[in-house]
């Protein structure tokens, strides 16, 4: 297969985001890498098994070009793609820790991640501290002969908050921690965290890096070393992405700089108008400047992504008069889409959290989360001021 001979390391994003890992000359002239649907190949003599040609074991051509783009967008040396979200943050944690491992975990995270943590962790034999993700002392506190990990999310969902991401980096490397990060919400178009010195990446496909609300898929990037150890598992537990599903997320990755921006954008200007707002108690978004960690995030990112959150001033009767009356935005989980989407973590994305672990993290019955789409910024915003009765 021909080397994308084209583009360059230094182009810029919205350049790789087209270009990176295509072929050329093209298959047949194509500019549309073609889809490889089948799962039997011929095989080659002396072959290992994980280098075997076969859907399962993310060797398909078109799961290969998925991940030289994946890894070219990330900034990595290469990437997987996965069957879920939860499928690459899971299968990078089984493939870093083993019974009798402790893992330091920084903050607060997705409901799907934290029950994982929680409930399944300890099953598997392993150790789990959550820290406060600024408490370099408590970080300290946490470490053992028996850690092996860090992990973080870089933007938390669903309260917007970001953590001394270059402190854990350090930390982790000083303490020979693999250091594990969910860049889900930000996405590349705002922080490559290998940058920073971040180990493994990962991401739910389904949101941003697709886009269109219609696929579901997890990347992994990192190191070729320790990313062959995370697709050796995924190979065993069968998490593998199907190719149609890969050609669909290779077409959204081509978009997803204009997206994102355009996204942010919107995402900063509603924010700006709910914080403002006397029906709105508080308002979570890093692009704010009263958000407490937007000096950070200013410093480190290249935008603040598309989702916020905030509380009303009524209470949950509030905040469901405020998605009934909403119209534009469609009340559902899940995040990054083209449209705007508007829930309660409460019942929705952090559901699985007990309501003690729930208000622990400042996850709130009232609080409402909103994944910004590309419709206009003054139609969303006419759209709330309706809404709020304005």
């Amino acid at each position: 297969m021909s080397d994308t001979s084209h583009t360059s390391e230094t182009a810029a994003f919205e350049t790789l985001a087209v270009h990176a890992a295509e072929p050329r000359p093209a298959h047949g002239g194509s500019v549309v890498h073609p889809l490889y649907q089948g799962t039997v190949f011929e095989t080659v003599p002396g072959q290992a098994y994980d280098d075997l040609q076969y859907i399962r074991l993310n060797t398909n051509p078109s799961q290969e070009y998925l991940h030289r783009k994946l890894a070219a967008l990330e900034g990595a040396e290469t990437a997987l793609a996965t069957a879920s979200g939860m499928a690459a943050i899971t299968t990078t944690l089984l493939a870093t820790l083993g019974a009798g491992d402790h893992l330091i975990a920084a903050g607060a995270f997705y409901g799907g991640t934290h029950h994982f943590l929680t409930e399944q962790a300890p099953r598997l034999g392993w150790t789990v501290d959550f820290v406060d993700p600024d408490d370099h002392d408590a970080w300290t506190e946490a470490l053992r002969p028996q850690t092996k990990a860090f992990i973080v999310e870089t933007i938390s969902n669903p309260l917007a908050r970001v953590a001394d991401l270059e402190g854990i980096a350090a930390f982790s490397r000083e303490h020979r921690l693999t250091s594990i990060i969910d860049n889900t919400f930000a996405t590349p178009v705002v922080f490559r965290p290998h940058a920073i010195g971040f180990d493994l990446v990962c991401h739910s496909a389904t949101k941003a890096l697709n886009g269109h609300s219609d696929l579901v898929a997890g990347v992994v990037t990192g190191s070729h070393e320790q990313v062959a150890v995370v697709r050796h598992v995924l190979n065993l537990y069968g998490g593998s992405l199907d190719p149609h599903a890969g050609f669909l997320l290779a077409r959204g990755l081509k978009t997803l700089a204009l997206r994102v921006r355009q996204q942010g954008a919107t995402a900063l200007a509603l924010a700006q108008f709910l914080n403002g707002h006397n029906a709105v108690a508080e308002v979570n978004y890093p692009g704010l400047d009263t958000h407490p960690d937007h000096a950070r995030a200013a410093a480190l990112f290249d935008g603040y992504g598309s989702v916020l959150s905030f509380r009303p001033a009524g209470g949950v009767e509030a905040a469901e008069a405020i998605l009934k009356a909403l119209r534009l935005p469609y009340v559902a989980p899940s995040l990054g889409g083209v449209e705007s989407l508007i829930t309660r973590p409460a019942i929705t994305s952090h559901a699985g959290m007990s309501p003690e672990e729930r208000a622990a993290e400042g996850i709130h019955d009232d609080l409402i989360r909103f994944s910004t789409g590309i419709e206009a910024a003054e139609d969303l915003i006419a759209d709330f001021r309706r809404a709020l009765g304005d």
